[in-house]
Order: structure tokens, then C-alpha cells, then sequence
């Protein structure tokens, strides 16, 4: 690996690693009502017009996901990983550089995505849900600083990363860590932001130009 390469790599999961994004899907099995008051909310997070704290438990509190709802979840991202992702994500762990999932979506819901490409549960980061005996929803990981605008910036600081570390995302909330990174990728494959892609150092298309970028 030469000095000007990337020893890790931070993706994002909902719209970057995976074509869907989580909170939305659970809502569409809520009802159109309540999919399109989380809908908006959604796209006005990661569109930076509204701050991530003030939308997310109120997403939350108008899915209420059951751990039946949160287990399709995990099949349905894992049915959706990003053409050519799977291939790239192993491609880049074999060369013995690191690949963790930073993402302000549901830890329950994502972890078996990380299994899917062998990613180690050490390096999946999200926030976790809490159920009562029956599977019901009671709330989430108020204290996780992923639940936050600038979480994931303050995650990829305590992480301790070997350098250079590249972070790719599609949202604001990605961009974030970019003061905590060496570079940040724009992935533009599934939804183009340009409050994102318009400032990010370099932007991508697909995972085929990720495996470029990493890896030559």
C-alpha cells in the first residue's frame, strides 16, 4: 500500500452500501400517512435542511418498528446491496485494509448485512433498538451519538483508524465526518445530493470506481 493509499474504509449503509433507506421502508408498511410524513422528514435530514436530532425519534415514534418489522428489514438491505459491493467490500478487506459500517440506521437491522460480507460486528456501528417481550417497540439508544447530525463525525474520531481513512456516504450526516477522515467519497449510485456531492473530494457512481479508488 503506498503512503497516498487507504487503510480504512468507513461506508454508510442506507442509500450507499444498500439501495434503501430503513426508516422509509419500515414506514411504507405503515401505511402511505405515515410514509409520507417520514419520508419528508427523512429527505430533510439528509438533505441538511432540518438537524438529524430533531427528526429521529420522532421517525421512530411514528413507525414504532416490531422486531418482526426490523428482521424483514435485515433481508431486505441485504437483497439490496449496491451492484458489484459485495465483490469490492471483500476485494478491499483481502488486501488487508479495514472496511467498517458507520450508520445512523438500525444496528438489529444491519448486522446481518455485515455477516453477508463478512464484515466483523466490531466494525458495525448504529443504533441499536430496544423491544419488550413480545417484540414490540420501546424505544431506542437515546445516548448513541449516531442518533445526531454530527454523530458520525464524533464516531470516526473515537475510532482510531489506521491511516489514510477514506468515508463514503450520500448524506449530510456522511459528510460530517469529513474533518475526521483524510478524504470523503460522494456515492452517488442510488441518489445524488449536491449539498453533498457539490463539496465531497471526489464522487462515485457505482463500486466499481470505489475498488479503483481503494485499491490503485
Amino acid at each position: 500500500m503506498s503512503e497516498d493509499g487507504f487503510a480504512s474504509i468507513i461506508l454508510d449503509v442506507d442509500s450507499t452500501l444498500c439501495g434503501v433507506e430503513g426508516i422509509d421502508w419500515l414506514a411504507a408498511a405503515r401505511g402511505a400517512d405515515v410514509s409520507e410524513r417520514v419520508e419528508e422528514l427523512t429527505r430533510r435530514a439528509m438533505a441538511g435542511e432540518v438537524a438529524l436530532d430533531s427528526v429521529y425519534g420522532e421517525r421512530l415514534a411514528l413507525v414504532a418498528p416490531s422486531w418482526e418489522s426490523v428482521a424483514a428489514l435485515a433481508d431486505v438491505y441485504v437483497a439490496a446491496l449496491a451492484p458489484g459491493a459485495g465483490e469490492t467490500v471483500r476485494e478491499i478487506m483481502a488486501s488487508g485494509r479495514s472496511v467498517v459500517l458507520v450508520s445512523g440506521g438500525i444496528l438489529e437491522a444491519i448486522r446481518p448485512v455485515a455477516v453477508q460480507l463478512g464484515i466483523p460486528q466490531r466494525h458495525v456501528h448504529a443504533v441499536s433498538l430496544r423491544f419488550d417481550t413480545k417484540g414490540n417497540y420501546r424505544g431506542y439508544d437515546t445516548t448513541s451519538p449516531l442518533a445526531t447530525s454530527t454523530g458520525k463525525r464524533v464516531v470516526a474520531e473515537t475510532l482510531h483508524l489506521r491511516r489514510r481513512v477514506l468515508a463514503v456516504g450520500d448524506g449530510v450526516t456522511d459528510l460530517a465526518m469529513r474533518p475526521a477522515v483524510d478524504s470523503f467519497a460522494a456515492y452517488t449510485g442510488f441518489i445524488r445530493r449536491a449539498s453533498v456531492a457539490d463539496v465531497a473530494d471526489v464522487e462515485i457512481e457505482d463500486y466499481r470506481q470505489l475498488g479503483e479508488l481503494v485499491l490503485t
